[in-house]
């Protein structure tokens, strides 16, 4: 590539490559500021200079306070893939419809996308994979995972040849700034989501975010790209943090833990006769204070990646907002018009079809919290169903409820067990469920990363 001398114009310079940009929301927004108004220093910095050809819409008449070159806005996204004159175009219109076929299309034209579509790769990403490796360009998606922390291009490239076993992570802004505000504040869930959409951090509708949608979306790319397993956000297992209490909070700090909603993908090679696997799942768990996990505040996201020759490897930074998954995606653009100057493509990510280890299977150590008669003889009884499934305690807590007449006096039991099979704790507490000095089952946590 041949340097730019500090000084020279964007007009003056010859190649420029023509973006065309599908959605101008939030993320496209953003991008529309960083590549009008950086682009001269994009363009020394890098020697790529970059040009807004087109910028796709719903609706013209919407005021947007964001530099848009005259002309460049249309409602016609399709037409934008279709120009012969746009050489890269970036998708931030989200869904699977229509942004799938608008990818399509531009790929089988051969036109590198970028795009930070979780949903449509989470659910197509292996026909979309394919048509990229056919065409012999670019698909690239950093944005889609962790917003601007770049994720995606260590795992596919730098550790490329690297014996992964688990990439850990908080993957969703929102609950983790809820969980930090119930853990820090003591403020209830509902307190705390309620701040958390008058922030604008939580949607009206938070279903994606609390009930885990949006982090097994990421979980499956994950999978994707970190073990090259054919995973689609419908094989994650998935459970939301609308359970998790502040007496839940406040024990797990007394044990020495912090709650966080963890999406977690797991490799594990064949052996002897057993088949290889990756386990793909999302679910608040608890986690030692003393883990570079637990210490991750308000609405960041961190990674946490462990190999077997790099070791144990932690990306941070901010996992949403419109700049910071502006960058990501500007960094994919610069990555694909490079590549598209030098005649090829980068590394694609191939796929290949992996069993789903199913979450029974899973073994972890468990919090189990229950509500019992307080008098003697309930602690054995309870203790004996746990011996009967294999469960065996590690630690407990007991505390009385209240100081009412004996016969109706209450106890919580706090248990931390030793690693368990899934199948064997679930049908331990279906029989403690049932068991008449059990009042109530209460919280159930994964314990990860002891």
């Amino acid at each position: 590539m041949v340097g730019i001398r500090p000084g020279t114009s964007l007009g003056a310079m010859s190649n420029v490559l023509r973006v065309g940009l599908l959605g101008c929301g939030n993320v496209g927004g953003a991008l529309v500021s960083l590549l009008v108004e950086d682009a001269e220093r994009i363009a020394i910095r890098t020697g790529i200079p970059l040009e807004l050809a087109s910028v796709a819409v719903r609706s013209q008449s919407r005021e947007r306070d964001v530099p848009i070159p005259p002309g460049a806005l249309t409602t016609d996204a399709a037409a934008v893939v279709a120009d012969p004159t746009v050489d890269v175009v970036v998708e931030v219109i989200g869904g699977i419809e229509p942004a799938r076929s608008l990818i399509l299309a531009a790929l089988k034209s051969g036109k590198p996308v970028v795009t930070a579509n979780k949903e449509l790769l989470a659910n197509c990403g292996a026909e979309l994979f394919e048509a990229a490796e056919s065409a012999g360009v670019d698909l690239l998606f950093e944005a889609a995972v962790a917003g601007g922390i770049p994720l995606i291009r260590p795992l596919r490239e730098s550790l490329a040849g690297e014996r992964i076993s688990r990439v850990m992570g908080i993957v969703n802004g929102t609950t983790n700034f809820i969980l930090t505000k119930m853990s820090e504040d003591g403020a209830s869930y509902h307190d705390a989501l309620a701040e958390a959409q008058s922030l604008g951090f939580a949607e009206r509708d938070p279903t994606a975010d609390v009930e885990g949608y949006d982090a097994a979306a990421k979980a499956a790319i994950l999978a994707n790209v970190a073990f090259g397993a054919r995973v689609v956000a419908g094989d994650v297992y998935r459970e939301g943090i609308a359970g998790v209490s502040e007496a839940d909070i406040a024990m797990a700090h007394k044990l020495g833990y912090a709650i966080k909603l963890l999406a977690i993908v797991e490799h594990n090679e064949a052996k002897d006769d057993l088949p290889e696997t990756v386990a793909v799942r999302v679910h608040p768990a608890m986690l030692p204070i003393n883990h570079p996990l637990a210490s991750v505040r308000d609405s960041f996201n961190a990674v946490f990646v462990e190999g077997a020759a790099v070791g144990d490897l932690m990306f941070l930074g901010r996992g949403a907002g419109g700049m910071p998954t502006a960058s990501a995606v500007l960094g994919d653009l610069l990555d694909a018009a490079h590549n598209l100057r030098a005649g090829g493509a980068g590394r694609t990510v191939t796929l290949r079809r992996t069993a789903i280890r199913p979450v029974d299977d899973l073994r972890s150590a468990y919090y189990l919290e229950l509500e019992v008669a307080d008098r003697p003889g309930v602690l054995h009884a309870v203790s004996g169903v746990l011996g009967e499934h294999q469960v065996s305690i590690r630690l407990m807590e007991q505390e009385s409820l209240d100081d009412g007449p004996v016969s109706n006096r209450r106890a919580r039991l706090v248990f931390v067990t030793h690693p368990a099979f899934e199948r064997d704790v679930q049908a331990c507490l279906g029989e403690l469920r049932h068991l008449d000095v059990v009042h109530l089952v209460g919280g159930i946590l994964r314990v990860v990363g002891a």
